[in-house]
């Protein structure tokens, strides 16, 4: 047992060291846990022979729920809006048409039955949410906010469909099926209506529960996951998809009014990553390398089709009636990232002892090491190129919520005062803060002080606000500072010209020299762009008129009213503007 133990703990304290030089080489976050899986396995240094499948499908299950609960926490409501519609696309049509070409290509370069095709195709349908998610924060991307949204939304929601097509796949090979019945489409609403009820159910009742339980503060993380595991099992028994259930149980959780819910999600954060650590340790032992020597270059070849066909098939079809520009669209097909989800999703074969289930494992981490390696560490590079970062918006340097009570909303904002704003030097009152906010400490030279009307901000000063969590963008515009990339200082990102968001048509055209229809001559330009996107225009969204590219560049108040837009256009144009008027 206690060898065990040594074993255990030293992989994980490996583990999580190693990850500091993850940032420094380039390298996925998630392939540095699964390299040392593999030099601790039977190849590798460590020499430890570990071949229990059943135990990695057990252990994998209830960390894979775990990893799904804190992504449906995370997922937040507000991207709905902006990018339900595209997402959800993806996340069910899109895993489709990837799993049906992948798993053509599969069948020709694997020599593989086609429904063992169109199984290895399922198994690396999905793009897995803690890959796009640790990649995107772990290497400072800022995206434009449409793009972002519908990366992490799809996600996080496309592995149930994923898991679905893998488990009826194997079911139906492990019973001798040759082709697809009716029952394959029942067997799919039973999944997914079952599912979705008990997820809803799950999260309607756990919220009610936690509001109303008076616990130490520590119990509350937990009795959400046990709560949530017990949804997720109880919906297998029901017939149901436990999987689909729990990240929708997270998602209530998350978008409700909850107590204690910042500790919570800091609770959920250390078991997800604990979960991810644990699954992709053991998946790294199971491998055997020398093994995948016989299959390499067709593995590799199938690697290559799902990053540059299938990805982009399924995506150019999947989001095709949505505004996206064809470099978003382009991104959006890079980051087709895998992770965890396909390797444990490679277990279930070998489970249920099919024929080719080394093959469809062994293809399957090929897939995923490809992935991460070429499509992970190019991803700063690849939104680079596609033009989809955006400079970052200013946010404090710390931020909690003051759980008073359950119906409150009041946050703790802390902000560090730099040489560069405007604000110092000023007294408290005088600042222009939103109602219902107050400086409630100030932090100099590492004293406190109890700030008044009278106290002048100085230079390095710690200001801790309360206030509202949607009065968070005033008051950053007000005391934090941005650190912009350099890549994107000197670089006019949202266009040539900025315009206000209340300015006519009618009068722009006339400045810029184009006509606009009579009907459209009383319409602003906030107007303009709420129409183009179906009432929801976010930063970074942009329009071709008029032979210009229109961008949004700021938008203000909790409706996202758009107060600013960027102008790029030829240079023929930008000669004329000036000519016409000196002083623009």
């Amino acid at each position: 047992m206690n060898s065990l133990f040594v074993v255990c703990a030293g992989l994980l304290t490996i583990s999580i060291l190693a990850s500091s030089m993850s940032s420094r080489l380039g390298i996925p976050l998630l392939l540095v846990f699964l390299v040392v899986g593999m030099l601790a396995g039977e190849d590798g240094l460590g020499g430890l022979a570990f071949d229990n499948t059943d135990t990695v499908y057990v252990v994998g299950s209830l960390a894979l729920a775990i990893i799904l609960l804190d992504g449906g926490m995370r997922t937040r409501a507000e991207n709905f809006k902006i990018a339900l519609a595209p997402s959800l696309s993806l996340a069910s049509f899109g895993v489709l048409i990837s799993a049906v070409v992948t798993g053509m290509a599969a069948t020709w370069l694997l020599d593989l039955h086609w429904m063992e095709g169109l199984l290895l195709g399922s198994i690396v349908g999905s793009t897995d949410a803690a890959a796009v998610f640790s990649l995107l924060q772990g290497k400072g991307l800022n995206l434009k906010k449409r793009v972002s949204a519908t990366l992490e939304i799809e996600s996080a929601s496309n592995d149930p469909m994923a898991i679905f097509l893998t488990i009826t796949l194997v079911e139906m090979l492990a019973s001798g099926q040759t082709s697809f019945t009716w029952s394959f489409l029942l067997m799919f609403i039973q999944q997914f209506g079952i599912g979705g009820i008990c997820g809803v159910a799950g999260g309607l009742f756990l919220t009610w529960l936690v509001n109303r339980m008076t616990l130490d503060t520590g119990l509350y993380p937990l009795l959400i996951t046990a709560g949530a595991i017990l949804v997720f099992s109880l919906t297998n028994l029901l017939g149901g998809s436990g999987f689909l259930a729990i990240f929708i149980t997270g998602l209530v959780l998350g978008n409700r009014k909850l107590r204690n819910l910042q500790n919570i999600l800091h609770m959920q954060d250390g078991m997800a990553w604990l979960s991810q650590i644990g699954l992709f340790l053991m998946l790294g032992l199971l491998v055997t390398p020398s093994e995948m020597l016989n299959i390499a270059l067709p593995a590799l070849a199938v690697a290559f089709f799902i990053i540059l066909v299938a990805r982009p098939v399924a995506v150019l079809v999947c989001i095709a009636p949505f505004s996206f520009s064809w470099r978003e669209r382009l991104f959006i097909s890079w980051v087709g990232l895998r992770g965890a989800v396909p390797i444990m999703l490679a277990i279930f074969p070998l489970v249920a002892g099919l024929e080719q289930a080394q093959l469809l494992f062994n293809a399957a981490f090929v897939v995923v090491l490809v992935s991460l390696l070429l499509q992970g560490a190019s991803l700063p590079l690849a939104a680079r190129l596609c033009g989809v970062e955006i400079p970052p918006s200013p946010e404090p340097l710390h931020r909690t919520s003051l759980d008073m009570s359950v119906e409150s909303d009041y946050e703790l904002m802390v902000y560090q005062l730099t040489q560069t704003k405007w604000c110092i030097g000023m007294q408290l009152r005088d600042l222009k803060m939103p109602a219902d906010t107050r400086i409630a400490a100030v932090f100099r030279r590492k004293q406190l002080l109890h700030p008044s009307g009278s106290t002048r901000l100085e230079l390095s000063d710690v200001l801790c606000v309360i206030g509202r969590a949607k009065d968070l963008p005033t008051l950053s515009k007000l005391f934090s500072t941005v650190n912009t990339p350099r890549h994107l200082a000197n670089q006019h990102v949202y266009g040539d010209f900025i315009l206000d968001g209340g300015a006519l048509l009618k009068d722009i055209g006339q400045f810029y020299g184009f006509e606009v229809p009579a009907e459209m001559h009383k319409q602003t330009l906030a107007g303009f762009f709420e129409r183009q996107f179906g009432g929801y225009p976010v930063l970074g969204d942009s329009i071709h008129w008029q032979g210009m590219t229109w961008t949004v560049a700021e938008t203000e108040g909790e409706n996202g009213w758009i107060s600013k837009v960027g102008l790029k256009m030829d240079k023929a144009r930008i000669k004329k503007a000036e000519s016409s008027d000196p002083a623009a």
